[in-house]
Parts: structure tokens; C-alpha cells; sequence
């Protein structure tokens, strides 16, 4: 299902749309002023809704190439930096990779350091990082920063002073469960997940009293064999399920709902939790490779849409709920928005779950389609891998046609840019048994590139139309995240380490500077003393090419590895 006519909320204010409540339900007071001042960049999307839209628009199309670097600062971190910084006030704070290895306080106009942090982590954490020691960055809220760590341990900063005020274990990270995302303050409440869908953990959401780091609650992702969706599990295997919650989570203030993707259940032998086969029934394994909504102040489910019931692909399905209201047939609706790991660009209305269309945004064939009144994919049963059925030809690759690197919604022009991946896989699995931190996976996936010539593509796509716009084909998949403002401008790095400033519109490459190492994380952009500045994380990867053969080896062979925060403004 798609919708023929192209239509959005021109100069909506997100920020007011998602922070508006009624009356006797409010986020975090400290949080919403912080959101609603669009000098700063408060949270990891730039408001609740995910949107990494900005309206800040004194760097625009006509300036644009006029950028030039207004300073650098060496995070002192090589390997994997993923952080999106967040600005409060004239203070920017971001965080490096190993661990994080520090958190940093910066005056945000020249880069000078005011504070250091610097957690003690043990040195074994790599063993139990699925894909890599990254850290995608912090959280604020009532002066505080809050930051999740390799080592399964949540802290809250003094924002001022950077002095440790409480930690808190979250998880045994020697479990193969390390924390790599920012976490999201709802109230009183500091709500994080977890990794480790490939160690065969039990995923899990939980919920931090602000002030004090004591739990709140706890909210299993995979059911129990006595709980409601345990008999979407064969035998016991919802143990070592998997569905962890690893990525960043969103929430709309007016129903008082927290959307959180869910990861891959495990072991990837579907054999082993479900029928091996595309016969499933109900063997679905609830509630992996799904979108939850719940409740904040208890961590209750109220509903889910599982993108790729009874996954037997990796199509991890944490990617970022970006919430809007569209513009759907002459009706304003209530969206939430996803790329899915799977192919599919899905539109749901945020409030009651209900799937509005689902469509294939990158080429796509382990299913003909996806069935919004099944709520199911009509699968390619010669793509779908099992016990003694390897399947040949599967798109898109285990890395998703989308991979963690967030997308952005610009509610002027309505378009949505998605740093999307081409490509594709064999797959085989074999037998299994779950051992303690150790990969709980069971299959084989060689790599091949997809169809085109190309292996990753930046595009503008129509969530209304359900079409691509424009896009920019890369040479490599696992590019950078995108930013997009009120000047009209999209920002985004790839693998190079090519920084460029796009036209929203059309697509057209602005600006374009090399920073020396890859591109992953999502750009951000704020406003001190008048003047807009522009900021990426650099840092290649370096444990995701080790899945990718010889697709991998160019991935690392593209740019040496780097650390360092670039700010940019027009001078």
C-alpha cells in the first residue's frame, strides 16, 4: 500500500508537536526547554522525535560553500567514534569510543576543554562488544549528563563540574551485553537498553531514577514461556532470544509513549527458536526484530509491530523511530517512521501501532512484498535459509539496507534522508549451543555486492509517496549519518571521510571537505554568540568489515582509523 499524493507539515515545530502534553503528563521540564531553544542540540536526534531536523538556517544553500573549519579537537580515542555530540547552552559535551574512553565538556564556540571524564573500564570489553567498543553518545537532563558505558554501567555527570555523581550496573557485560547508545530521559526516569542480540542474551529495557540511579523497572523484550507472546518461542529457547534494545529510543509526550527498536533474536539457526522454515505460524519470536511502544512510567508494552517475524537474516530491527505528523490524504496522521534493516521504509500511526504502508526503499528480494493487513512479508521461500536450505542471492546483507547511522526528517521539504547500504549475501546455518559471551549465531553469510555498481547511496526519499527523490551513490556501504536543517542543507560524511553539505531539494553537493578518517556518525548543528556551527565525530570503523569479506577489506582500506571532533561555521 502507498499513498499517491505527496503532501507534509510545512514549518512545523517538532519540537512543540512532540514535547506538547496534556494536561498532568510532562516530559522532563529541563529537558523540554532544552529541546525548545533551537540554539542547542539537547538530545541524540535533536528532539524526542528523533528528527535531526534543525531550523537554524544562517548556513544555507547560498553560503554554504563558504564553510570553513572553525576549530578540531583530538578525542584521544582511536577506532570507531560514533558520537553525535549535544550542545547546552555554550557548553558541548561528546564522548569517544573504548568505553567511552572519556566524556568531554567543550566551550562549543573554540573547542576549549572545561572538563574531562574518564571511567575506569576493564580491558576485556572488546571480547564482549558484538560491533565494536563504540559510544554513540550522551544524555542530559536537570544538569546532569548521563552516559552508558561497555562495561554494562550507566553514570550520571555533573554537567558543570563532569564529577560522578551515582553509577549504576544496568547488565553483566560479560554476558556479551555492553551499553553503546545514549540513554532517554523521560521525566524523572533515565531509560536505557542494551546489546548483545549475537551472544544470545535476554534483552531488556530499564528504567533509572534521575537522582539516585535506583531501578525503576524492568521490561523483558523476549517473553517467558508464562508470559503474554511465550509461545511465539520453541521449547526454552526464549532464554538466550536475543531482541535486545542497543540503538536510541524515541517519545511523544502527548500519549506518553516510549518507541524502542528491538534487535535479531537468536541463535540466527531459526531452527533453533522456530520452525527453520517459512512455516512458522506462530513461532514468530516476540518481541525481536520489532518497534515497542510503552509506557514510561511502568515499561508496559501497549503494542508492537515486529518488522520480520521469525527473522532468520540478521535484520536487526533497532533502527531509530523518527516520529512527524504527515500530511496522508488530506488528513494530518499522527506518523513514526522507519527504515528497517529488512528493506522496507515503514509508516505507522505513532499512537495506535496501525502499519499505514510499507515499502521497499533499497533493492530488495527475500520477500515480494510486505502485507500491512497480514502485518506479515511475502516471503521468497528459495530466500529464506534454514536447516539444510541455504539460500543464495539474499538482499539486502545482514548489515541492513539501513545500519544504525540515523536518518533525518526535514518538515519543509518532507523528505527523508536515509543513509541506505546495497548490499547482498549467501546463507547457510549450522548446529549451535549457547555458551556464556560467546556468539550465539549458527550461521554463514558471505558478502557480495548488490546489483548496480554501487554499495551504499545516500538518499531523499518521500515517506508520503513511499519514493526516492534523489540520491548519491557511494563506492561503500556503512556511511555516515544525516542532518538536515532550515537553510535547506543536508549534511553527511561517508567512509572516506568526505563532510558534505547537500542541497535538501535536489541533492546537489554544496561543500565537500575530507577529515582524514571515516564517517559514521550524525552531524549536529547549534548557535552561540550568533553564530551557527556545524560539528562531526570522525573515526572509522573497524570490527564491522571483519562480517563483510572482501567488501570489508575496502571498507578499511578507504581510511586509516581517526578520533577527532571537526566544527564548522561560515566565517
Amino acid at each position: 500500500m502507498t499513498f499517491g499524493t505527496r503532501a507534509f507539515l510545512a514549518g512545523i515545530s517538532m519540537i512543540a508537536m512532540l514535547a506538547a502534553a496534556t494536561p498532568g503528563v510532562r516530559a522532563n521540564d529541563s529537558l523540554i526547554k532544552a529541546q525548545s531553544d533551537s540554539n542547542q542540540w539537547a538530545v541524540a536526534g535533536h528532539d524526542y522525535g528523533n528528527t535531526r531536523f534543525s531550523p537554524l538556517k544562517q548556513i544555507n544553500t547560498e553560503n554554504a560553500g563558504k564553510l570553513t573549519l572553525a576549530y578540531s579537537f583530538s578525542l584521544a580515542s582511536l577506532r570507531s567514534n560514533e558520537s553525535s555530540p549535544i550542545v547546552i547552552g555554550d557548553t558541548l559535551y561528546v564522548s569517544t569510543s573504548w568505553g567511552p574512553k572519556y566524556v568531554y565538556a567543550l566551550e562549543a564556540a573554540t573547542g576549549k576543554r572545561k572538563w574531562t571524564y574518564e571511567p575506569e573500564i576493564p580491558d576485556d570489553v572488546l571480547q564482549y562488544a558484538c560491533c565494536d567498543v563504540n559510544n554513540r553518545g550522551v544524555s542530559y537532563a536537570d544538569g546532569k549528563i548521563f552516559v552508558g558505558r561497555l562495561d554494562g554501567k550507566l553514570t550520571a555527570l555533573d554537567a558543570a563540574t563532569g564529577k560522578a555523581l551515582w553509577t549504576t550496573k544496568v547488565v553483566d557485560y560479560k554476558q556479551g551485553s555492553v551499553i553503546t547508545s545514549p540513554p532517554l530521559v523521560v521525566r524523572d526516569k533515565v531509560i536505557t537498553g542494551f546489546g548483545g542480540g549475537e551472544y544470545g542474551v535476554r534483552g531488556s529495557l530499564q528504567a533509572f531514577d534521575i537522582n539516585t540511579g535506583k531501578q525503576l523497572w524492568q521490561t523483558f523484550t523476549v517473553p517467558s514461556p508464562d508470559e503474554p507472546g511465550g509461545d511465539s518461542w520453541k521449547g526454552d529457547s526464549a532464554q538466550h532470544g536475543g531482541g535486545a534494545a542497543w540503538l536510541v529510543g524515541s517519545y511523544d509526550a502527548k500519549t506518553d509513549t516510549v518507541y524502542w527498536g528491538t534487535s535479531n533474536p537468536g541463535p540466527w539457526n531459526t531452527g533453533v527458536r522456530s520452525t527453520g522454515d517459512g512455516n512458522f505460524g506462530k513461532l514468530t519470536n516476540l518481541y525481536t526484530a520489532s518497534t515497542l511502544a510503552l509506557d514510561p512510567n511502568t515499561g508496559k508494552i501497549k503494542w508492537h509491530i515486529q518488522t520480520t517475524p521469525a527473522d532468520a537474516w540478521d535484520y536487526d530491527g533497532v533502527n531509530e523511530a523518527v516520529l512527524a505528523d504527515l500530511k496522508i490524504g488530506g488528513n494530518t496522521v499522527p506518523a513514526l517512521m522507519k527504515a528497517d534493516r529488512n528493506g522496507y521504509f515503514f509508516v505507522a500511526n505513532r499512537e495506535t501501532g496501525k502499519v499505514l504502508s510499507a515499502e521497499k526503499y533499497v533493492f530488495s528480494n527475500w520477500a515480494k512484498k510486505w502485507d500491512v493487513n497480514t502485518m506479515r512479508a511475502d516471503e521468497d521461500p528459495d530466500k529464506r535459509p534454514g536447516p539444510n536450505h541455504p539460500a543464495k542471492d539474499i538482499c539486502p546483507n545482514l548489515i541492513g539496507g539501513k545500519n544504525w547511522q540515523p536518518m533525518s526528517f526535514n518538515p519543509e521539504t518532507g523528505l527523508v534522508y536515509i543513509p541506505s547500504n546495497n548490499v547482498c549475501m549467501d546463507w547457510s546455518v549450522g548446529d549451535v549451543s549457547y555458551k556464556r559471551g560467546v556468539f550465539y549465531l549458527g550461521a554463514e553469510f558471505p558478502t557480495k555486492e548488490g546489483p548496480g555498481g554501487f554499495l551504499g547511496e545516500l538518499m531523499a526519499w518521500d515517506p508520503v509517496a513511499q519514493k526516492k527523490v534523489w540520491s548519491i551513490k557511494e563506492d561503500l556501504p556503512f556511511n555516515g549519518g544525516t542532518l538536515t536543517t532550515g537553510g535547506g542543507l543536508v549534511f553527511a560524511g561517508n567512509l572516506h571521510g568526505d563532510f558534505r553539505a547537500i542541497d535538501a531539494k535536489n541533492g546537489k553537493v554544496l561543500w565537500s571537505r575530507n577529515l582524514g578518517s571515516g564517517i559514521g556518525a550524525g552531524p549536529v548543528t547549534y548557535e552561540v554568540g550568533g553564530k551557527q556551527y556545524v560539528a562531526i565525530v570522525v573515526g572509522r570503523t573497524a570490527s564491522i568489515p571483519a562480517f563483510l569479506g572482501d567488501i570489508g577489506k575496502k571498507m578499511t582500506a578507504a581510511a586509516p582509523e581517526g578520533g577527532s571532533l571537526f566544527v564548522f561555521s561560515v566565517q
